[in-house]
């Protein structure tokens, strides 16, 4: 099991000093956003469907400087001005930081690489999209939400700097305006295919719940998830094995499902009827069809046995989502599935993999009783197929996005 995460108010406390090391000055703020585990719907979100997600007590901070005139010498000509320094805890081996920089007005998509692309694309879209006028500034990153493992740490990083910067430039978005933009950034200015889902989970997350989101309409619910009570646990698995929203098996799987979609005659696969014979559908989109259709009901089904406080009773609809994810959209991996097959061979009452697949993580709905079992039976699992040993560690639904509140105030 991965050693805990420290408190979010140490870990903020510690950017502040470290901004102020980097930077020459104290930040504005320091604002957090969670990443999220998927409890269910996997790939709806762009086909207007249903999710299920929370947001985790695994977050992306940021603390932010607005640039002010006159206060850094080196930033004193007109065409610096709108210049962003952007540096991240989470560095390659041997450096410090890493660090970037980019120019407001010279952004295009795909014009910056790496993490950096993930502020600079918010920055755009609140440009492009909302027509914001954004100043330079400075931010440093650090994150606990592990890189590529299904739990969206692009998207926390963007809706960190989405609400920062909100706040300090007085914008007055809404939560679900914010989602669109950071959906804009990943769209538009990272290339990446994805829906509305994750930074609507960062975003509106509560402690101890669900958000039951319909991605037609963006309404939202809070929907109970009382492990604890029940004596529960989710238990994430990163397999390690690297994935990227950006790459050619995300797109291809969302494009054939607007295939799908255009041959029945619908706008989506959200407006197919019930029932809807398939028999016209090739061979491969007709199962990935039939994933997103059965996923959304499988959504439904689990939001109804919540909301009857049936949480350990939601398990086979875990592990049915699985199947249908391997076998029909076909995006697991053999490292996922042997996390599934350990996890439920162990006495998991559900697994499944959660994000958009290719790698990533598995989640179980574990008993707390059994967490050390099985922990000990994936481990062994992984090893006897010669995987690289996966990272294992239980995460609680958490609140969604917002500033932390430090116990300093500027000029102090």
């Amino acid at each position: 099991m991965n050693a805990p995460v420290p408190p979010v108010q140490s870990r903020a406390e510690d950017l502040v000093r470290r901004f102020a090391e980097v930077y020459g000055a104290e930040p504005d703020g320091v604002w957090r956003a969670p990443g999220r585990v998927n409890l269910i719907g996997e790939h709806t979100d762009y086909n207007n469907g249903f999710v299920l997600p929370f947001a985790i007590d695994r977050s992306a901070l940021v603390a932010v400087r607005l640039r002010r005139p006159g206060s850094e010498p080196d930033f004193e000509r007109e065409a610096e001005a709108d210049v962003v320094r952007v540096a991240s805890t989470y560095a390659p081996d041997g450096e410090e930081l890493s660090r970037a920089r980019f120019s407001i007005g010279g952004l295009e998509p795909g014009g910056v690489g790496g993490w950096a692309a993930y502020p600079a694309g918010v920055v755009y879209a609140m440009v492009h999209s909302s027509g914001a006028a954004v100043p330079g500034f400075d931010l440093l990153l650090d994150s606990t939400v592990p890189v590529g493992a299904g739990l969206s740490s692009s998207h926390a990083v963007e809706v960190a700097v989405a609400v920062a910067l909100n706040e300090l430039l007085e914008l007055g978005l809404d939560r679900p305006r914010m989602a669109r933009l950071t959906q804009y950034a990943e769209n538009e200015f990272v290339g990446a295919p994805t829906g509305i889902m994750d930074q609507s989970a960062s975003l509106m997350g509560q402690e101890g719940s669900a958000l039951f989101l319909d991605c037609r309409s963006l309404d939202s619910e809070t929907v109970p998830l009382p492990l604890a009570r029940h004596g529960l646990e989710m238990l994430v698995i990163d397999t390690r094995v690297v994935h990227s929203h950006a790459d050619g098996g995300y797109s291809a799987r969302r494009s054939s499902c607007e295939r799908g979609a255009a041959a029945l005659g619908a706008a989506s696969l959200r407006e197919v009827p019930a029932g809807t014979s398939l028999d016209v559908l090739d061979d491969e989109t007709r199962r990935r069809v039939r994933h997103v259709l059965g996923e959304n009901e499988r959504v439904l089904q689990v939001v109804r046995q919540l909301r009857a406080d049936d949480v350990g009773g939601i398990g086979n609809l875990l592990t049915a989502s699985h199947a249908s994810l391997r076998d029909d959209f076909e995006v697991s991996c053999p490292e996922l599935d042997q996390a599934v097959d350990a996890a439920l061979a162990a006495g998991a009452l559900g697994a499944r993999m959660t994000g958009g697949g290719f790698g990533g993580s598995a989640i179980a709905l574990i008993r707390r009783d059994d967490e050390e079992r099985v922990s000990a039976a994936v481990l062994a699992a992984f090893a006897a197929r010669g995987f690289r040993e996966p990272a294992l560690f239980t995460v609680l639904p958490a609140d969604g996005a917002g500033r932390v509140r430090l116990t300093w105030s500027r000029g102090e």
